[in-house]
């Protein structure tokens, strides 16, 4: 047992001595005679160092284990693949996933075959349709109206200030001979350079 329980115990707590025997006994249930308490206390002490056997078997069976993995390329994801592939397909040959399935198959049968939902799908596509027309007529609209309001006199009058507000500023930059002439020189208009 001590062999067992070393390896489960730290360092530091190896050192701390235990009298198992006194205390065992002073916790021991009502009701049992010595001879019973003893056998009990035997048959654990047996049952913990076979635990203690088994793990260390089980330890050198997953290091086994792990280098013919490790031989055959076997990665730990392409392990995690294999598992939940064999997991879902569990699941999908289950009695419950196929109940829920045939179950779910025969509502949505019910409810595509169903008069509201007939109605409602032809309802939604109508809407569709025509919030599709309408939108194509508020952007055939949007556009006409934008090219009247450019070809009015009052869009035109105000094209025409700022044109000529910005050939002044231009203007000024290229002649500071005069400050007054919007183009300084006579009849030609100016050069458009600059970026407005």
């Amino acid at each position: 047992m001590e062999s067992a329980s070393q390896g489960l115990l730290s360092d530091t707590m190896t050192d701390v001595p235990v009298d198992n025997t006194a205390s065992a006994r002073t916790s021991a249930p009502e009701g049992l005679t010595e001879a019973e308490e003893e056998e009990l206390r035997s048959e654990l002490a047996k049952v913990e160092e076979e635990i203690g056997t088994l793990r260390q078997v089980l330890a050198a069976k997953e290091r086994h284990c792990g280098e013919l993995k490790r031989k055959l390329g076997l990665t730990t994801f392409d392990e995690l693949k294999q598992n939940l592939s064999k997991s879902w397909h569990d699941v999908q040959g289950s009695n419950a996933y196929m109940k829920t399935s045939e179950k779910l198959g025969e509502w949505n049968e019910k409810v595509t075959q169903s008069e509201l939902y007939k109605k409602t799908q032809e309802t939604l596509s109508q809407a569709g349709q025509k919030t599709s027309a309408a939108l194509s007529n508020v952007g055939s609209v949007i556009s006409r109206k934008l090219g009247d309001m450019r070809n009015s006199t009052t869009f035109k009058s105000f094209e025409d200030r700022v044109g000529t507000i910005k050939s002044r500023v231009v203007g000024s930059r290229e002649n500071s001979t005069d400050p007054h002439s919007p183009t300084g020189s006579g009849d030609k208009p100016p050069q458009d350079n600059a970026r407005f």
